[in-house]
């Protein structure tokens, strides 16, 4: 069933993917409910939760992201790459719901400083939050000024790293 819900989503068929995802949730936590499973639950979730965002159920999939977030948090640590992807996945939603200043106030306090700590200032999902971060700062209508000048600085130091047109981490390649 995982495979399955996995591959619908993957191709954009998330409504045929949400039940099919959540069937896989409910034998999971029936059947094989062991400590070392807890993972692939939050896999799951999450993929459940794109379902329901793709779907424009977006308090249903904040409250979902949060969940998974918060339950890596307990399980791995705020430092470890695998929360912090799924906190980026957080703040993007919460962006996307409007709740531009929370995005901002998470990336900047909660998600940065153990990213830049633990996986440096120079890691792909690092300048993926400081991306992210520069775009709720330009695409919220009630910037100030400021907001602008902290934008600006952010921008450039991710393109440096990355080639606009394919992606590509520009520092590897030299």
């Amino acid at each position: 069933l995982m495979i399955l819900g996995t591959a619908l989503h993957a191709n954009r068929r998330s409504a045929e993917a949400l039940p099919v995802l959540e069937a896989n949730l409910a034998l999971r936590r029936r059947y094989w409910v062991a400590r070392y499973d807890r993972s692939t639950i939050f896999i799951i979730q999450g993929n459940i939760a794109s379902c329901l965002d793709d779907l424009g159920r977006r308090v249903e999939a904040l409250r979902l992201k949060r969940s998974v977030y918060t339950g890596h948090v307990s399980t791995l640590g705020v430092s470890h790459e695998i929360t912090i992807g799924y906190g980026l996945n957080l703040a993007i939603s919460l962006g996307r719901a409007g709740l531009r200043d929370e995005a901002m106030e998470f990336l900047r306090d909660q998600l940065l400083p153990p990213a830049e700590h633990s996986l440096g200032a120079d890691h792909d999902v690092t300048l993926l939050l400081y991306h992210n971060l520069a775009v709720i700062l330009a695409d919220n209508p009630d910037r100030a000024r400021d907001d602008l000048c902290l934008n600006q600085p952010i921008h450039r130091d991710v393109d440096t790293h990355f080639d606009p047109n394919t992606g590509d981490d520009l520092l590897e390649a030299e």
